[in-house]
């Protein structure tokens, strides 16, 4: 396989999963640079390219509300999953665990 074939299944891969991450990290409000920071130290990092249109996407679709903060010099735009955004969270979550059971499965079978 080709490396960049290689990192184009990593990319969708990992596509799924700061999705999952950032509802979950954003229980509690963030921002997006945070958010960037947050998810690098746990495990998944992206980049601003990736991240703001997925926020933007995921608060249009109704899992993350969003709230400029203008106390500070420079506004920012807090994000919050929604309930909607934790009932998808929650749903994921189950499944990643299925699928990681059966990826087990699958290379324990191989033994």
């Amino acid at each position: 396989m080709e490396d960049n074939e290689f990192d184009t299944h990593l990319q969708e891969l990992r596509r799924g999963t700061i999705v999952l991450a950032s509802l979950q990290l954003l229980r509690q409000p963030g921002y997006g640079y945070g958010l960037l920071e947050q998810l690098a130290a746990a495990g998944f990092p992206t980049d601003a390219n990736t991240l703001y249109p997925l926020l933007r996407r995921l608060e249009k679709q109704g899992y993350l509300g969003s709230e400029w903060n203008t106390d500070e010099a420079r506004p920012r735009k807090f994000y919050r999953t929604s309930a909607d955004g934790i009932r998808l969270a929650d749903t994921l979550t189950q499944e990643v665990a299925v699928i990681a059971a059966a990826t087990a499965a699958l290379i324990e079978g191989e033994d």
